[in-house]
């Protein structure tokens, strides 16, 4: 199982908008999407979870691909990356 960084969504997305995107590349095991605490709209990105290759094929056909106006932005999740500048400094 893959985790997806999906960015670039507009604020009318939902999930089952966008899990339709990714329905043509494979089984959408599952979304989060990032919505503002008081309008509940999408803050423009969120998460897809999906097998290896289905991911691979999802980022390959949908990175850079316009929805609803707005350029894409499709990566694998870096764990990495979370959490970087947070915390007591050294």
């Amino acid at each position: 199982m893959k985790k997806i960084y999906v960015g670039g969504l507009p604020q009318e997305a939902t999930e089952a908008s966008v899990s339709a995107l990714f329905a043509d590349y494979g089984t959408v095991r599952s979304i989060h999407l990032v919505t503002d605490v008081f309008s509940g709209r999408c803050r423009g990105f969120g998460f897809v979870e999906m097998e290896g290759h289905e991911a691979r094929a999802a980022i390959a056909g949908l990175d850079g691909r316009d929805f609803n106006g707005n350029p894409l932005k499709i990566r694998f999740e870096d764990p990495r990356a979370r959490g970087k500048g947070r915390g007591r400094r050294r």
